[in-house]
């Protein structure tokens, strides 16, 4: 590995070339005893000064193509990535991300400003340090958290932290009386730029606060924070209140709409289907009349055998032509007598009455005969 020689300093103490001659005095070769990159995912990123860099071999310094090539399991590429990180998003999710994975054996350290620092250069923040700090510790990417980060990098805080490289987008960023606090780094060769996400960030999501301000005080008030807490004056806590129940009224209303619809939707479909099977029916009912009083139906068939049995029960039997005739003796008188004329009795009433008595007539004839 190439070793940094002691003359290749610039003006703020960082490295600034390498050279590929050994050094003039042979050293002992030791182990390299950096904390390694986490593996597993069950507890949260430690803080740099719980397990801070203690290995004593010499750390050598690298070019970011010998990075991109690979280091040794026990040698990672340390880099480090600063910011703010109020209010953590996906954007810093994914600028940590990409500092993560830009060697192939690299391990994150992660350096959060105080409230002090932050408040004195960019202006008051949303979450204070203790949140912003456990926020960074339950990111995938980090693997370390150094706390009360410094605003500009100082080359005795690269050296104490052993950093190899610094990752940040490559935007010019003014702060501190300095056009670009990340020059001196881009000038030693040890900055690696990432991308922005574009869309989201800490100053987007104030803005949505601030634009919704009256809705989201009336969403805590609703769900039992009081005006004191968020510094709501009488007045305008009545009439977010006011303007809540106005809210639910209008909810139960577009509630009682949405049933009445889905009310009227259903009994148009029952009527539709009432009507459909109605057609059915009706239809059935036409046919079975048809086949029953039609031209030809079964009833016609029926009334006449009905009325062929009522006829033949009404009309008498004759006699039959061909039957020979009795000799009659010329004393007797050739009128008949009739047994049923001198009781008058009244018409049947009825076929069968009808037939019954056209027989005994029948066989009063035969016994006078």
């Amino acid at each position: 590995m190439p070793v940094l020689t002691t003359d290749a300093e610039s003006e703020t103490g960082i490295p600034k070339s390498l050279s590929n001659e050994p050094p003039s005095e042979t050293m002992e070769e030791i182990e390299h005893t950096c904390p390694q990159p986490r593996l597993t995912l069950t507890a949260p990123a430690p803080f740099a000064d719980e397990s801070s860099c203690q290995c004593r071999a010499p750390h050598e310094k690298l070019t970011i193509a010998q990075a991109r090539l690979g280091t040794p399991v026990d040698r990672p590429v340390r880099v480090y990535a600063d910011g703010i990180f109020d209010l953590f998003h996906s954007g810093h999710a994914r600028a940590l991300m990409q500092a993560k994975t830009l060697f192939p054996n690299s391990y994150l350290l992660v350096g959060v400003c105080s409230d002090d620092l932050t408040h004195k250069f960019k202006g008051f923040t949303v979450m204070n340090e203790a949140e912003r700090y456990e926020a960074l510790r339950h990111c995938r990417y980090v693997d370390e958290v150094i706390r009360d980060a410094p605003w500009t990098l100082t080359p005795e805080f690269l050296e104490k932290h052993k950093i190899d490289f610094v990752a940040h987008d490559d935007i010019p960023y003014s702060s501190a009386g300095s056009d670009d606090v990340y020059k001196h780094i881009k000038e030693a060769g040890m900055f690696v730029p990432t991308q922005r996400t574009e869309g989201i960030s800490t100053s987007d999501i104030i803005t949505r606060i601030v634009r919704d301000y009256d809705v989201y005080a009336r969403r805590n008030l609703q769900r039992g924070y009081t005006a004191k807490e968020l510094n709501v004056s009488f007045i305008n806590e009545k009439k977010y209140r006011f303007q809540n129940q106005v809210d639910k009224m209008k909810e139960k209303v577009k509630n009682v709409e949405e049933r009445s619809k889905e009310f009227v939707n259903r009994v148009e479909e029952k009527s539709h289907d009432l009507i459909q099977k109605w057609e059915e029916k009706s239809r059935e009912f036409i046919g079975n009349f048809l086949e029953l009083f039609g031209p030809d139906g079964a009833w016609k068939q029926m009334f006449q055998e009905r009325s062929s049995r009522m006829l033949q029960a009404l009309s008498p039997k004759q006699s039959p032509v061909s039957s020979p005739t009795r000799s009659r003796s010329p004393s007797r008188s050739p009128s008949p007598t009739f047994s049923w004329l001198p009781n008058k009795t009244s018409p049947p009433s009825s076929p069968k009455a009808a037939s019954a008595s056209i027989s005994s007539m029948s066989e009063g004839d035969e016994d006078e005969k």
